[in-house]
């Protein structure tokens, strides 16, 4: 894999709770000089995101009902339409734990449906956050089938704030299940993890440590 293939499948990442203003714009600045796949921040961000990457290849990605999915369907559709609104061009929606783990599948389907619709009405390309390491292999599996059925760009296995992130088995069985691409996230710290995750089949790797696992690369592969 080339330098210019690992960047084009990176989220570059800033979620933390404490992000400043400062920590936006480097992280736009970085992602717009490396041409990541997305920089991905806080919705309060997006409009000052979507500016700065106005003149970039680099798509700006915004989570919905971040972290803990538990918002109601109102709150994060009126998120995900301002975010739109602002210049998001990837969305990041965490689906509702609370409903999968309750077996409401219905309002699951309700959700999934109508913020895909929204997304891909105005243009853009939406990514549903399961949250594994909460749920048993048969709501993982549920999931990938209500998400095959709304027609969504990717399926997500983690947000990076639950008690863990991704794992190779999690991105193996969301692969066998879904017609969406795979994104992973949460945990991915070294080239190697990052390397293994793209093996199995993810298409896109959410990364706070893009700068490091950078370097590494350019350690290992000095003539890329």
């Amino acid at each position: 894999m080339t330098r210019a293939q690992v960047l084009a499948r990176i989220d570059h990442t800033l979620l933390a709770p404490n992000a400043t203003q400062l920590q936006l714009e480097d992280a736009c600045l970085l992602g717009h000089h490396l041409k990541t796949a997305s920089v991905c921040i806080p919705s309060f961000f997006t409009g000052p995101c979507a500016r700065m990457l106005a003149d970039s290849p680099v798509k700006t990605c915004t989570v919905i009902g971040f972290p803990h999915g538990n918002h109601p369907l109102r709150a994060k559709l009126h998120e995900a339409e301002q975010a739109l609104v602002e210049g998001a061009q990837e969305i990041d929606m965490v689906v509702n734990i609370s409903d999968v783990k309750s077996g409401h599948w219905r309002h699951v389907r309700k959700e999934i449906l109508q913020l895909t619709q929204m997304t891909h009405d105005a243009g853009q390309k939406i990514k549903v956050i399961f949250e594994n390491c909460y749920l048993s292999q048969l709501e993982k599996i549920k999931l990938c089938q209500v998400c095959n059925e709304a027609n969504v760009d990717w399926v997500k296995t983690s947000t990076g704030f639950g008690s863990s992130g991704a794992t190779p088995d999690d991105v193996v069985l969301m692969r066998e299940h879904s017609r969406s691409k795979i994104k992973a996230a949460g945990g991915i710290r070294d080239l190697n993890s990052f390397f293994q995750y793209c093996q199995l089949g993810a298409d896109r790797i959410g990364l706070s440590r893009t700068a490091a696992i950078l370097l590494e690369y350019d350690a290992r592969f000095p003539s890329e």
